[in-house]
């Protein structure tokens, strides 16, 4: 099935220029010039993947992000310009999972948007087409996360999450017990191709505490150590 990328930018030279290099890539593609027509045709349309720009009129990128945040985990890589470096963070923490900064080689950006979502592509069928196969679920108490689709559940009620929290909660839960430090839990939810402060784990944790304490007022399983990292509380 053609997967499908929505492209907000008010450049129309990057609008048609992206469009032309990801068509040829066999994605559809759809546009919009601005925050507010993109976010009702990101809801509107699911695609697979968002490549959104900072700076628009109408709604900028980061009141898009935030809202686009409320309703849906879709994968999104945001445009910054060279001395946006503070709006790259928290762009970050507010729920993006990578970010390119412009002038940017359309190769790269082709890259990073297969990268993405190779890790965000939630399920590996049979040869009918329809039948999972190879689910790798881990159960940990209450917890329950399936690698292969890509959720997780907490005393059966789902959590849904990022693709990017999903990845840092599944490399805490690997090893219960195990403190791991900012610095491998980067690695494993953005690798080694992206920079990404410190301080942008501790917010991802955050929304991770607040998506779960949703689901359970008094979940408290990811506990910080002060100056090493987090751990996943191992059940007893």
């Amino acid at each position: 099935m053609t997967q499908k990328i929505a492209l907000i930018d008010d450049d129309q030279n990057i609008l048609t220029s992206v469009s032309m290099i990801l068509e040829e890539e066999n994605f559809a593609v759809l546009t919009y010039n601005d925050g507010v027509a993109g976010l009702e045709g990101v809801l509107a349309e699911n695609p697979d993947l968002v490549v959104l720009d900072i700076k628009m009129p109408r709604m900028d990128g980061m009141e898009t992000l935030r809202r686009l945040r409320e309703k849906s985990d879709v994968p999104v890589i945001f445009l910054t310009s060279k001395e946006d470096e503070i709006d790259e963070l928290c762009g970050l923490r507010m729920g993006a999972d990578d970010y390119i900064k412009k002038p940017f080689s359309p190769n790269l950006l082709i890259a990073r948007i297969k990268a993405l979502l190779r890790r965000s592509d939630p399920i590996v069928v049979g040869n009918d087409g329809k039948t999972p196969v190879g689910d790798d679920i881990t159960t940990e108490g209450d917890l329950e996360i399936n690698k292969t689709r890509h959720t997780c559940s907490w005393k059966g009620k789902t959590v849904d999450l990022t693709i990017t929290e999903f990845l840092i909660l599944a490399s805490l839960v690997e090893k219960p017990g195990q403190v791991k430090t900012r610095d491998q839990l980067i690695d494993k939810a953005y690798g080694s191709s992206v920079y990404i402060d410190d301080r942008t784990i501790d917010s991802h944790i955050k929304r991770l505490r607040r998506k779960f304490k949703e689901a359970d007022a008094d979940f408290a399983c990811i506990e910080t150590l002060y100056g090493v990292g987090y751990r996943y509380r191992a059940s007893v």
